[in-house]
């Protein structure tokens, strides 16, 4: 019988703005079972005040204090280990809720950075605030654009000859996709490197479209509830999803044009193994029927995304 397990982010729960493989586990599941993971979102340069009517929640400003930042802004829950996990399998990470944990967001455009760094020279930090009942983000021009949240970053643990490395960049292990399809009732497929595979998520986006820009959604801090499934020795090259309706492959590259034909290559590969088609039937079928999106371009490797109806494929 599967069980359910809860974490909290403090000190002992969180790392900051890196992965690696050495960071232990804070708790370990079966597979099967499900976990919420609650996370926070943003350093103490990008904090409210609460007199403003935003709130604040406890467990952040302690983190602030307590735990070293890393060479980015993520702060991630976890890592979760599943037994029996090894190199070589897949943990199939399937997004049952995701629920706000504020009342506000925020928005940050860095100077010389995003995806148009020289027409912008100056930071500025915009706070918004979220309507949690009726879903929707109060921009500061009087529109109120629908939410629709997801976490930017999960991950499992890297190889560990990569080391220590920044969760900016999204490599095969997952980490920053920043993908805006990754929302309730998705699955995320993720290789497994280390034992117990040791899963992490965190940077939640209350909403962002396609591309993230400027740099940022806007963040949030979100509870996130994921079942998670080991499957042997069936570990894809990179991460791919599901939703109800697509199939997703993903292409990483500080070449977008390498990203897409990463993500394209990876799609023709996943038809083959779902329909008796050839390579060649594959790769017309995505001319004919598959999407390819921007997941973001302003991780150092961008990204990008292929959606292929199940219907084209299945019929």
């Amino acid at each position: 019988m599967s069980a359910h397990h809860e974490v909290f982010p403090s000190p002992e729960t969180v790392h900051w703005g890196v992965f690696n493989a050495a960071i232990p586990p804070v708790v370990e599941i079966n597979s099967g079972d499900t976990v919420t993971l609650h996370a926070v979102s943003g350093g103490a340069d990008i904090m409210p005040d609460e007199a403003d009517g935003f709130e604040i929640l406890p467990e952040h400003p302690v983190i602030h204090a307590k735990v070293p930042r890393g060479p980015s802004g993520h702060i991630m829950t976890g890592p979760v280990a599943v037994k029996g996990a090894r190199a070589g399998d897949m943990l199939e990470v399937h997004i049952q809720d995701l629920q706000l944990r504020q009342n506000w967001g925020w928005n940050r455009i860095r100077a010389l950075a995003g995806t148009l760094p020289e027409d912008f020279l100056e930071t500025r930090l915009t706070h918004i605030k979220l309507d949690k009942n009726n879903m929707v983000a109060k921009l500061p021009w009087g529109v109120d654009l629908p939410l629709a949240p997801f976490f930017g970053v999960m991950g499992v643990a890297p190889p560990p000859e990569w080391g220590e490395i920044s969760s900016v960049i999204p490599r095969a292990h997952g980490g920053n996709l920043d993908n805006k399809e990754l929302g309730v009732g998705t699955t995320l497929f993720l290789p497994v490197f280390v034992d117990g595979g040791l899963f992490s998520a965190g940077d939640g986006h209350a909403v962002q479209g396609d591309g993230e820009v400027n740099g940022t959604a806007i963040e949030t801090s979100l509870s996130g509830t994921f079942e998670i499934t080991l499957h042997r020795n069936a570990a894809p090259t990179m991460p791919r999803a599901e939703t109800p309706e697509h199939y997703i492959t993903s292409g990483i590259d500080p070449v977008l044009d390498n990203a897409a034909k990463q993500a394209l290559r990876e799609m023709i590969v996943l038809i083959q193994e779902k329909a008796n088609l050839s390579k060649e039937d594959a790769y017309m079928l995505c001319s004919l029927a598959a999407d390819l999106r921007i997941s973001q371009t302003v991780n150092v490797h961008k990204g990008v995304h292929v959606m292929l109806k199940k219907s084209a494929l299945h019929g």
